[in-house]
């Protein structure tokens, strides 16, 4: 390159009605001031000179090897072509194709959506803790029990909701909340009155009924609840009373016994008197347990199932008898030698017959009482109608509604 510095051209002064100081002398170039002269070039200036090549400027002439074409496939040969150019794919010589709007993300639509699916998500976690608070509440609700057909089920085995009064102590302020069981043992019955819980067997379920608690045997050998020792001095004189609900059609059903022995001192509940079912209290006075030795009271043609019954049993040490109330009326009575002392604790829902368990409960059961003394006709009425009075007190008591 020559180092030579070009020589000073001044410019002539500008011309009337040329283009002005710095314009080139004469009519301005077709195409505009620094345009070639001449016609201008196909294709605009910059373009080569000659016709368009096919494709547009840029592209590989006819004939020559195009780098980005893909090769035809071999006849026959799976595949080997592009799919068609789509709606929206830039066409030869357009180096982009515009975006439709459609194809454009609305930021405010997925904003909503977004916030839709966060509303939704609380609301179904709000429902399933809904549905597991629903859940555990209907885990308080009562058992079905289980079995053959002949067996009870849930409305067959309880009792509905009594409106008659319920027999109470009366005076003094209300009572704190009831507690059937003791408390930590589930199983184990409380005993309101004295010390001697009542041990729950593995067929005999504990359920509320209302505002009250009861126990449901399903006619099985294991419907059945003991104590751990014996609870009525059979020496002397005793009533025992419990609300029962028969749900057995035939057979023999005890309510309360006691003795584990040979065979038991006490038994109340239902048998079969005459080829059909009775209310009944018995009482053994021999030691070897002989059908010859007991004396009975029955309380025959009354509703024996599905009834919501009050039974009473009483014995007179001094009189030497036995009676039967059966929702405050006097069945029956009956004199007796002294009972035999069985060992063994106190039953619920069973009784000993020649060393052999008979009699599994079919039903519910609730409200028993024990009393040291033998309540008169007039305190049996009272004590159904709920107007006993505090001056007769039980020794011990179970479930008490």
């Amino acid at each position: 390159m020559s180092d030579a510095i070009p020589p000073s051209n001044p410019q002539p002064e500008p011309s009337p009605g040329s283009s002005g100081y710095g314009f080139p002398p004469g009519p301005p170039a077709s195409g505009g001031y620094g345009s070639p002269p001449g016609p201008p070039a196909q294709g605009g200036y910059g373009y080569p000179s000659g016709p368009i090549a096919d494709g547009g400027y840029g592209f590989p002439q006819q004939g020559q090897p195009n780098p980005y074409q893909q090769e035809p496939a071999a006849p026959g040969a799976a595949g080997g072509q592009w799919p068609p150019q789509q709606p929206n794919q830039p066409e030869q010589g357009q180096l982009f194709a515009p975006a439709p709007a459609a194809d454009q993300p609305d930021w405010e639509a997925m904003a909503d959506r977004s916030a839709a699916e966060r509303r939704k998500k609380r609301l179904w976690m709000l429902g399933g803790g809904v549905t597991v608070l629903a859940l555990l509440a209907g885990g308080g609700t009562f058992f079905l029990l289980a079995g053959d057909s002949d067996k009870p089920s849930e409305a067959d085995s309880q009792p509905s909701v009594s409106s008659s009064p319920t027999p109470e102590e009366s005076g003094g302020s209300k009572a704190p909340a009831y507690s059937p069981t003791v408390e930590g043992d589930a199983t184990l019955l409380r005993d309101s009155n004295g010390q001697t819980g009542i041990r729950l067997g593995p067929d005999m379920k504990l359920g509320p009924l209302g505002s009250r608690f009861q126990i449901v045997g399903k006619g099985t050998g294991n419907s059945f609840a003991q104590s751990a020792e014996p609870v009525v001095d059979v020496s002397k004189s005793f009533t025992v009373t419990a609300r029962v609900y028969n749900s057995a059609t035939k057979g023999s059903h005890i309510a309360v016994s006691q003795g584990d022995g040979e065979s038991f001192s006490f038994e109340l509940g239902v048998n079969e008197v005459n080829g059909k079912q009775a209310w009944i209290f018995r009482v053994q006075t021999g030691d070897k347990g002989a059908a010859a030795t007991t004396r009975t009271v029955a309380a025959e043609g009354l509703s024996m199932v599905k009834t919501a019954t009050m039974l009473m049993a009483t014995y007179d040490a001094e009189k030497k008898l036995i009676a039967l109330y059966v929702d405050g009326k006097k069945a029956g009575e009956t004199p007796v030698p002294p009972i035999w002392q069985a060992q063994g604790p106190l039953q619920l829902g069973r009784s000993k017959h020649h060393n052999i368990w008979t009699g599994p409960w079919q039903g519910a059961l609730h409200n028993i009482r024990i009393y040291d003394s033998a309540l008169t006709a007039e305190q049996a009425t009272a004590y159904k109608e709920g107007k006993l009075g505090a001056t007769v007190k039980p020794t011990h008591s179970w479930l008490l509604t």
